[in-house]
C-alpha cells in the first residue's frame, strides 16, 4: 500500500477541530520558534497534510506498515503461482490422458480446496493488514490530539483547527499566514517522539 493510504487516514481519524478550553495538567514539549504570532484567544489552525509528511512518528509507522504488507503481498503472490502452477499441471495431464477418472476427479477436488484455502488466506490477511492500518491510524490521532491539548495550555488559544488539501474536507478555505501553528506543532511533535524513542531505548 502506498504512503497516502495511512496518512489520509489518520487524518481522517483525527479530530477537525480541538476546543481549547479545556484544563491540562502536562506542560507541552519545546518547541522551535515559530513565525505565528498569533495571542491567547486567537482562533489558529494548522495543515494536517504537513504534519503527516514531516511527522517522523507518521514516517516510522508508515514504514514498518509498508514493509509488513510487501512480505505479505509476496506470500500471496507465491502461493497464487504455485496455485496457477498446480492447475495448469493437471490440466495438462488431463488433456494428454494420463489421468484415470477416479484420480482426475480426487486432483480436482484437492485444487478446488487449495483455491478455497488460498482465497481464505488472502481476504484473512487484507483483514488483518486493515485492522493494523487502523491501529496505526488511531496512533497517530492520539499523539497529535493529545501534543495538541498539551501545547495549548502554553499559548491559549481559543480554537486550533485542522485544515488538509480538500476544500470540502476541511474548515479552513483560506486563513492569515500569521496564525497557522503547523511548523510549531511540527517541530514539538517530533521533539516530543524523539524524547518518547529515547525513554523507550532506556
Amino acid at each position: 500500500m502506498k504512503k497516502t493510504l495511512i496518512l489520509l487516514g489518520a487524518a481522517a481519524v483525527m479530530a477537525v477541530a480541538v476546543s481549547c478550553n479545556q484544563n491540562q495538567a502536562a506542560a507541552p514539549a519545546a518547541t522551535e520558534a515559530s513565525d505565528s504570532v498569533a495571542v491567547a484567544g486567537s482562533i489558529v489552525y494548522f495543515n494536517m497534510d504537513k504534519i503527516m509528511e514531516g511527522y517522523d512518528m507518521a514516517n516510522d509507522l508508515n514504514s514498518v506498515f509498508e514493509t509488513k504488507t510487501s512480505g505479505i503481498q509476496s506470500e500471496i503472490d507465491r502461493r497464487g503461482k504455485k496455485l496457477e502452477k498446480d492447475a495448469a499441471d493437471f490440466q495438462s495431464k488431463v488433456d494428454k490422458g494420463l489421468l484415470t477418472t477416479s484420480v482426475a476427479q480426487a486432483q480436482y477436488q484437492k485444487l478446488q480446496q487449495q483455491q478455497q484455502s488460498y482465497q481464505q488466506y488472502v481476504v484473512s490477511k487484507q483483514q488483518e493488514m486493515t485492522e493494523e492500518q487502523q491501529v496505526m491510524m488511531n496512533q497517530l490521532a492520539n499523539a497529535i490530539a493529545e501534543f495538541v491539548a498539551e501545547y495549548n495550555v502554553e499559548h491559549q488559544y481559543a480554537l486550533i483547527l485542522a485544515t488538509a488539501g480538500n476544500i470540502l474536507s476541511t474548515p479552513v478555505v483560506t486563513g492569515d499566514p500569521k496564525l497557522d501553528i503547523t511548523e510549531d506543532l511540527l517541530a514539538g511533535l517530533n521533539a516530543a517522539y524523539i524524547k518518547t524513542k529515547e525513554t523507550t531505548k532506556k
